[in-house]
């Protein structure tokens, strides 16, 4: 079981499906999965899927209450979200801080974190009944979409849980690394494109393989990508050949 099993998110009067959707979206992007609406709009369930794809279990999840204090009734801690200065002087913290502090108390119990209405946010009566102020820090340009705000406490609490599930799949061919066989032949190779375009005639050679090397090592390429960079400094030894109408280094005579 996950923390964010214990993370109810609460949305006091949302009055438009489209943020309904945006908001079950970015729980299902973090990992969350309870929605609680507080006289919500009324909306589709198949619309508000239509907008966030492959969340109907999100969906079907939702409760829906008459009140505020019946959403939050069994929850041991409440993190209230506003962007708004008020008279009271409640301790204001930032989603992180909110993340450690939340999940922390979620080994007593369900957690909530709570946002309001779309054009006013939440009232200072609900405020009041939070154990957790919060505030996203912005420029004064402060106000935010229901969602990007949700999203913004959900990333936080999704990386402090620990739960960052999803996993990129690894390169379609996995290349081990190349062996000091492979370096060496590289790095003969490439001293010899050098100096066929004569790169070395106003430079020391040896500080600037030392310098290659350093590069490459820092690079620590694969043999895949180290047999790609040897291809081209081939291909400049051949083309510089076949400029000047002679052989190839492979079309040379053996011996």
């Amino acid at each position: 079981m996950s923390l964010l099993d214990r993370v109810v998110v609460v949305l006091f009067e949302p009055q438009n499906p489209i943020n309904i959707g945006a908001a079950v979206r970015a729980m299902k992007n973090m990992g969350v999965s309870r929605l609680r609406l507080v006289r919500g709009v009324e909306f589709d369930p198949y619309r508000v899927e239509g907008i966030a794809h492959g969340t109907m279990d999100v969906i079907e999840r939702i409760e829906r209450f008459d009140d505020f204090d019946a959403a939050v009734a069994d929850c041991v801690t409440v993190a209230a979200f506003t962007a708004r200065r008020r008279a009271a002087k409640w301790r204001i913290i930032e989603p992180r801080a909110m993340a450690v502090e939340l999940l922390d108390r979620a080994a007593d119990g369900d957690v909530a974190v709570v946002f309001g209405r779309e054009d006013h946010g939440l009232p200072n009566e609900i405020v009041d009944r939070a154990q957790l102020v919060v505030t996203i820090p912005t420029t004064e340009h402060a106000s935010l979409n229901l969602a990007q705000a949700l999203l913004v406490a959900l990333y936080e609490l999704h990386l402090a849980a620990g739960d960052a599930t999803r996993t990129l799949p690894p390169a379609r061919k996995e290349t081990p690394p190349p062996t000091v066989g492979e370096l060496e032949h590289h790095f003969r190779v490439t001293n010899e494109a050098l100096e066929t375009i004569e790169f070395f005639k106003a430079r020391n050679a040896e500080q600037v393989m030392r310098s290659l090397r350093a590069i490459l090592t820092r690079a620590a390429p694969d043999s895949r990508e180290l047999s790609l960079l040897r291809a081209i400094s081939y291909e400049v030894v051949n083309f510089v050949a076949r400029s000047k109408g002679e052989p190839t280094p492979a079309q040379r005579p053996r011996g």
